[in-house]
């Protein structure tokens, strides 16, 4: 099979792949050349991440198409029911980047308790100049130790958030859309376990007693977090989305940060990416990233092995 990784894949994975016979052709397509390269080059197997869009369109002129793989956990991009309708497979890899996202997250939350976001833009700035100012107004930095760790989504990447979290000494409190009893294990680097099981609370107890919340939900009709979700938050709360844009609405955010109903935020995505609001870039209390929560050496290597195999396999039926 012809196979466009359209979006990137790990040299391991196109080794394995080309191993078993099948043809990679490891180009970056744009988007309006997308239907035209895949009919002129037959392309079997189309593997994005989340800039390539596969939506009815493409595959209604795009018949040479048989599988569509998604690196990484949701499928926004790709019109699952209706390529599924057209006989077509649709893969993805929903582990392979959950501790990535899960490290990112906590990243954001360092930053956002240490004044990381702000310090990084004004050190170079004022720091040769102001640097006792400066360190006097970051002297109300917070620790994560001790503190409660809200989880809103209780799947593979909300459970490597509540690892880390345990690890970090934090209470945790998770809310699902279902009541739902999960163990969670801490592996450490001498084999040794531990076993923490953990039962789902009510969204509103959750808004209420967490210090640190991180979102970890698909995409939804409405606001996961709204207005009304933001003024159950404690005042000096923080909030952390690396899940999809349109889980929280930006603009009751920026808001709340204003208003100093909040301590912080943090956004990997963006409602109107990859374009995101220049009131969101510009807000000194929000820690940014360009949408890379599954973006580590470590994890793209497992979403293409992961992906190559599920082809591979695919391929023998």
């Amino acid at each position: 099979m012809k196979i466009l990784p359209n979006d990137g894949i790990s040299s391991n994975a196109i080794e394995a792949l080309e191993k078993a016979g099948h043809e990679v052709l490891n180009q970056k397509v744009a988007q309006e050349q997308l239907v035209k390269y895949i009919n002129e080059n037959e392309i079997d197997v189309l593997l994005v991440r989340s800039a390539t869009k596969v939506r009815k369109e493409l595959i209604d002129e795009c018949p040479s198409i048989k599988i569509i793989g998604r690196g990484g956990v949701g499928m926004d991009n790709i019109d699952v029911t209706y390529a599924k309708e057209k006989g077509i497979h649709v893969i993805n890899t929903p582990a392979a980047s959950s501790r990535s996202v899960a490290e990112l997250v906590f990243g954001h939350m360092l930053s956002l308790y240490r004044y990381l976001q702000d310090s990084n833009r004004n050190m170079p700035l004022e720091g040769d100049k102001n640097f006792s100012a400066l360190k006097k107004s970051y002297a109300g930095a917070m620790e994560l130790g001790g503190k409660t760790l809200g989880v809103i989504g209780f799947g593979r990447i909300g459970i490597e958030v509540v690892k880390l979290g345990l690890a970090f000494g934090m209470k945790v409190l998770v809310a699902d859309a279902v009541e739902i009893t999960k163990t969670v294990t801490l592996d450490f680097y001498d084999g040794q376990k531990v076993n923490f099981e953990i039962t789902t609370v009510p969204m509103d107890e959750l808004l209420k007693n967490s210090d640190a919340i991180s979102v970890h939900v698909p995409k939804q009709p409405k606001y996961v977090i709204g207005k009304d979700e933001i003024s159950k938050m404690k005042p000096n709360a923080i909030i952390v989305n690396a899940a999809r844009g349109g889980v929280i609405d930006e603009v009751a955010l920026v808001d709340a940060l204003k208003e100093n109903k909040l301590f912080g935020a943090a956004l990997d995505v963006f409602e109107n990416e990859p374009n995101p609001e220049i009131t969101l870039l510009m807000d000194p209390k929000l820690s940014l990233s360009p949408h890379i929560g599954g973006n580590t050496k470590e994890a793209q290597e497992r979403v293409g092995l992961e992906l190559a195999e599920q082809i591979i396999e695919l391929a023998k039926k």
